[in-house]
């Protein structure tokens, strides 16, 4: 009999939730370093470079590779010989270990949990609770599968009840494309089939945590070795996904998933359940054992590990003086174009916009220091800063949500662009045509690399709503990319259009 103290447990789940905040992977940084030497789209092998220098950046000064710092699921598989030395049940174990490490000082990592729901939405101000699902099974150890899974890639998560004569892979081609590039590929695309509902989406979830490894089936199939139903789906939805040509950050290109996991579960002879869930280029997550010695011991990867890529911002970049930028400046702007913006920049989000909207439809001034007259919005939710940083990790969070507001923004505030990741839905395109406006990109899972082109970050309205709150950036040189120009006209429409034709040739 094994006997596993509270603490241990405890401390494992806080030391491996800060470890996944700044460390990749290592079979992830190889499977998209070997994407970076592939890619021939020019935007999407920019947008891959930042995400790996990002990651480098992350590991050497442990700090989050990604400002949504996700939401604790954690696997357990507890053993039955197992004996407990503790006063906690085992959610409140995890978190515990949660709390620790959300609140550590050393890296603060954002607080993204919200209690009430569908009511008042209220910060739980540490992250708690987890996710957890446990399992009771043969053995004297406690395995621990933990992930941290961001809003981003989470939302875009599927599920069908299909009839046993469908075509799985069809739907879940259809629904790929219609996810758009919100959940920042490329990554990992999850897929569970069978069993009921609820055991498809956990089988989509567990399959995630999975190491990358699909050249190794890749082999397999060439040597002609026998493959598993699972197996070949793996390898048809590789193919065909990318073969979608949506690319890094949904500008078009040859990598859209480094891999593609399938895991599967006897179902009713009624039924066909399929769940597909995302990971994001922020793909966190690790895997330990506690067999009674102690904590876990996390070996991080080494810094050659990461592939020797760097990134700098394209001389071709057009400087761009956000403090005495007019609406006409805009109008020449190109999608795909590389700007660089300096001077000051508004941040907003959900419960920020939503504020904005509601004040504005009273017909009441909006608080002090918030004024959008010829201005940018950057729809961004930062991490705290620790130290001497301005700002903490400060990528950009998935624009569809804003869209709702994006009409009342540009006609009732002066507004004449945002910034934000993936692309925009039809009516912010029909808005931002409407009123001659522009919407940039940056890169999702690049937030520490953003983050150093803030030099001063000053909280001006809306402080109880934390990460959500209005802030005003003082920004020297930050990288974007246009998105949708003054005309309409998306990136995130074309470059997926243009490469899907290009690899079908």
């Amino acid at each position: 009999m094994t006997i596993i103290k509270q603490d241990d447990l405890i401390q494992s789940i806080a030391d491996a939730l800060q470890f996944i905040s700044y460390y990749h992977p290592k079979d992830y940084i190889q499977a998209l370093g070997n994407a970076y030497e592939m890619e021939q789209s020019a935007a999407a092998k920019d947008a891959i470079a930042q995400i790996l220098f990002n990651s480098r950046l992350c590991a050497e000064g442990h700090r989050p590779i990604c400002q949504d710092t996700g939401i604790a699921v954690v696997f357990l598989d507890v053993g039955m010989e197992v004996q407990w030395d503790s006063q906690m049940s085992l959610d409140e174990m995890v978190n515990e270990g949660v709390r620790r490490a959300y609140l550590h000082p050393d890296n603060i990592l954002r607080a993204s949990v919200l209690a009430d729901p569908a009511g008042a939405r209220i910060n739980t101000k540490d992250n708690t609770p987890a996710v957890v699902h446990t399992r009771l099974v043969p053995g004297n150890t406690v395995e621990v599968k933990l992930a941290a899974k961001g809003g981003g890639s989470e939302n875009k998560a599927k599920f069908v009840a299909l009839n046993p004569s469908d075509d799985l892979v069809e739907w879940i081609l259809k629904s790929v494309t219609s996810m758009g590039a919100g959940w920042c590929p490329p990554g990992i695309m999850g897929v569970g089939i069978g069993g009921t509902p609820e055991k498809a989406m956990l089988l989509a979830k567990e399959s995630l945590l999975e190491p990358v490894n699909i050249q190794e089936l890749i082999n397999k199939a060439k040597q002609g070795e026998t493959l598993s139903r699972p197996e070949e789906l793996r390898l048809e939805l590789y193919e065909k996904i990318n073969a979608l040509g949506i690319g890094a950050q949904g500008l078009g290109g040859l990598t859209t998933v480094v891999d593609v996991k399938v895991l599967d579960y006897p179902t009713h002879a009624a039924s066909l359940p399929v769940a597909i869930i995302p990971n994001c280029a922020a793909t966190r997550h690790t895997h330990f054992t506690l067999d009674g010695s102690g904590p876990a011991v996390l070996i991080p990867p080494k810094l050659e590990d990461w592939p020797e890529v760097t990134w700098s911002a394209s001389p071709k970049a057009r400087q761009v003086n956000l403090d005495s930028i007019t609406h006409e400046d805009i109008q020449s702007w190109k999608p795909g174009e590389q700007l660089l913006l300096n001077g000051k920049l508004l941040t907003g989000r959900d419960a920020a916009h939503k504020r904005i909207v509601d004040t504005l439809a009273k017909g009441e001034a909006l608080p002090d220091g918030v004024n959008f007259k010829n201005r940018f919005i950057y729809y961004v939710g930062p991490v705290d800063a620790t130290e001497n940083e301005s700002v903490g990790p400060a990528g950009p969070t998935t624009s569809t949500r804003m869209d709702k507001y994006t009409e009342t923004m540009l006609a009732e505030t002066g507004l004449i662009g945002m910034v934000g990741k993936a692309e925009r839905g039809p009516i912010a395109i029909e808005a931002i045509k409407k009123h001659k406006a522009v919407y940039l990109t940056a890169v999702g899972g690049a937030a520490y690399l953003i983050s150093k082109a803030i030099e001063k970050s000053t909280v001006i309205a809306y402080e109880e709503l934390g990460m959500e709150a209005i802030y005003e950036f003082e920004v020297k040189d930050m990288p974007v990319t246009v998105g949708v120009d003054v005309l309409g006209e998306s990136v995130h429409q074309t470059g997926p259009e243009k490469w899907s034709k290009l690899i079908k040739k």
